[in-house]
């Protein structure tokens, strides 16, 4: 925000125009003033009259100096411009009949992408009559999901736009630590000992 915008957001001293106004702020006896008494105050305390909350009834004005009070403004916005990182999106792409070798090695891409905060939108797409394969292409992408749990979330779950089924996955916040490796198995083969059990 620019600092004219900054000037722009807030009325203050004669550009107040109510009746009365609740004043806030230190060496200031807090309470409703009639408008002229308020603007008084400030110019006693060589300060100015700022209107804070306009939306309030009557509308919540503080004694401060601007040009200070506008210094802190831009400043912490600088700071919360500076602690909102850019998120990247990387795009993983499988076939609907993709081998355990090039899942696995995708697999490792996608830890890594959402170790470094990186957003992924992984996809399988589906050339020719292998459309007829989505319930395949959903259940890899659902796997690929459980095992990265550790490392991101899942913020859409596999949808089937044109010939793409599309998930997408959010890096866990920092300071959570990853359980160990879990060996990649395929989760036929494990639903098969579980069934077995």
């Amino acid at each position: 925000m620019r600092n004219d915008d900054l000037k722009m957001q807030y009325r203050i001293n004669e550009r107040i125009r109510v009746k009365e106004v609740r004043l806030v702020g230190d060496n200031v006896e807090q309470g409703v003033y009639p408008i002229q008494q308020a603007l008084d105050i400030a110019e006693q305390k060589q300060l100015d009259l700022v209107e804070i909350s306009p939306n309030a009834v009557p509308p919540v004005c503080r004694v401060i100096d601007y040009q200070k009070f506008l210094y802190q403004q831009k400043k912490r916005q600088k700071e919360q411009k500076a602690k909102s990182t850019k998120i990247t999106l990387k795009e993983i792409r499988f076939g609907p009949q993709t081998d355990d070798h090039d899942y696995n090695f995708k697999l490792k891409h996608a830890r890594a992408f959402l170790e470094e905060g990186s957003k992924v939108k992984a996809y399988v797409f589906f050339k020719g009559r292998s459309i007829l394969f989505k319930e395949q292409g959903e259940v890899l992408l659902l796997r690929f999901a459980n095992d990265l749990e550790d490392y991101g979330k899942v913020e859409s779950l596999p949808v089937l736009e044109g010939k793409r089924m599309i998930i997408m996955l959010a890096p866990k916040k920092k300071g959570v630590v990853p359980a160990p490796n879990k060996p990649v198995t395929n989760s036929k083969t494990e639903q098969n000992a579980k069934d077995e059990n």
